[in-house]
């Protein structure tokens, strides 16, 4: 199961420079003035071997009637509820304030693990005066600089300490396909379509990841799990942002999942929430199938509208566009067994080890075809490509000057793997490594 770490604190603490640290990219807008990060921000990071996700919420004020403060309190709440640690962020520049105050209250009342992180503190008067933070109460308490980043390794090493350590896959297991995409494109439809009224297995398994289900499918000599995210119920007791939920539960399902089938509304084409979604598969190496529902919606329909569609689509997806296309209608049942079949082909490329000397055979004539661009006067040399052993493809490339290998010629490598040796579907990583 997924880790999920969420950042919380009042505004202008430094959450969204924490955040981008993390995950090495400038991911989240950072500015002086507060209030600036209004939308959730997700994102995958990595310490030490483990990864997690990692959720960067708006500045929380209790009690405003602002319009946009009174969205970001239900976001944070939520971003509490379904973390499985808490970031809270103070600011040492300022000390403890009112607002502090009250995010200390609502976090005293959680069973989360919450990690006090004092932000700013980049010299040792800071360090001083960042001890009245002892006073809020928390047992966990950090002292670190969001800006050049030191005191953060103390944080990691206890965040990763609370994640499950990583399990080789069973041999023998069924695969298991996720239902994502946005609320409202049919995947609940999907699920019941595929089962129709015979199906076998239905359970609700326990776990971090509420109201999803796990659907046993054994019917037409195929056999896998549905992972489905879609049904989301509304909980009584808390007024909930949907979009919000459905993105979370997406996410999770994600590391559940061997393939994700990724539903689009084919009416209105791939949006940015999509292509978020689809980033964090390929961050997180899932195979993936696009489903583009309610084709039978679109109207006036010629000869070319799914190539030049499926052409368009693939342009956003770049440059991971080696991604089966399937246009399909829930509603009248039109090619969902097409998708299934499609799944269950790109689990296969997940699986797939290519023997050794096949691979430097095929590998090492491209290689020759076209050599990699000198660098400073140095002719990179590659002799030797091995399979490491990982659920998602992965290859080291063994070389005499491994860090000159430019994005271009990776980019070479991965398309001549792909042409050669079936993984269309699945994200295939290169590693260069000393000969």
């Amino acid at each position: 199961m997924g880790f999920t770490v969420a950042i919380v604190g009042r505004p202008n603490v430094g959450k969204s420079t924490f955040f981008n640290r993390m995950l090495e990219q400038r991911k989240a807008i950072v500015d002086d003035q507060s209030g600036v990060t209004r939308d959730r921000q997700y994102g995958v990071a990595d310490w030490n071997g483990k990864t997690f996700n990692l959720i960067d919420t708006g500045g929380f004020v209790p009690d405003s009637e602002d319009v946009f403060e009174r969205e970001i309190r239900k976001q944070v709440k939520i971003a509490l509820d379904e973390a499985n640690a808490v970031v809270f962020m103070v600011d040492a520049a300022t000390g403890i304030t009112d607002l502090d105050e009250a995010m200390a209250d609502v976090l005293r009342r959680t069973s989360k693990n919450v990690f006090l992180v004092v932000n700013k503190v980049d010299n040792n008067e800071r360090m001083l005066e960042a001890s009245e933070f002892y006073s809020l109460g928390f047992e966990h308490i950090f002292f670190l600089s969001s800006m050049t980043g030191s005191g953060t390794g103390e944080l990691l090493d206890e965040l990763a300490a609370l994640m499950p350590e990583e399990k080789a896959e069973e041999t023998g297991t069924i695969p298991r396909f996720a239902i994502i995409g946005q609320p409202n494109v049919g995947k609940s439809s999907l699920l019941n379509a595929l089962i129709g009224e015979e199906r076998t297995i239905v359970s609700d398994i326990a776990g971090t990841t509420r109201d999803t289900i796990h659907t046993h499918y054994n019917l037409f000599g195929k056999e896998f799990m549905l992972i489905d995210t879609a049904g989301l119920r509304r909980k009584t007791k808390v007024e909930e942002d949907l979009e919000f939920y459905s993105v979370i539960r997406a996410i999770k399902a994600l590391d559940e999942a061997d393939v994700c089938l990724l539903l689009i509304d084919a009416t209105k084409g791939i949006t940015q929430q999509d292509l978020n979604i689809f980033s964090l598969a390929v961050k997180k190496g899932k195979g993936i199938v696009m489903l583009v529902n309610k084709w039978d919606l679109v109207e006036d329909k010629q000869t070319n509208t799914a190539r030049d569609y499926e052409k368009e689509l693939k342009n956003r997806l770049a440059p991971f566009n080696d991604v089966p296309v399937i246009f399909i209608s829930v509603k009248e049942k039109t090619r969902i067994h097409k998708a299934v079949e499609t799944a269950l082909e790109v689990y296969e490329n997940r699986q797939r080890k290519v023997p050794t000397n096949e691979l430097n055979e095929v590998m090492l004539k491209a290689i020759e075809a076209y050599h990699a661009p000198v660098v400073r006067g140095h002719a990179i040399k590659i002799k030797y490509i091995s399979q490491l052993p990982t659920h998602t493809p992965s290859f080291a490339f063994f070389c005499n000057f491994p860090d000159d290998v430019k994005t271009p010629y990776r980019n070479y490598l991965e398309n001549q793997l792909r042409k050669n040796f079936q993984f269309t579907g699945v994200p295939v990583r290169i590693y260069f490594r000393k000969k």
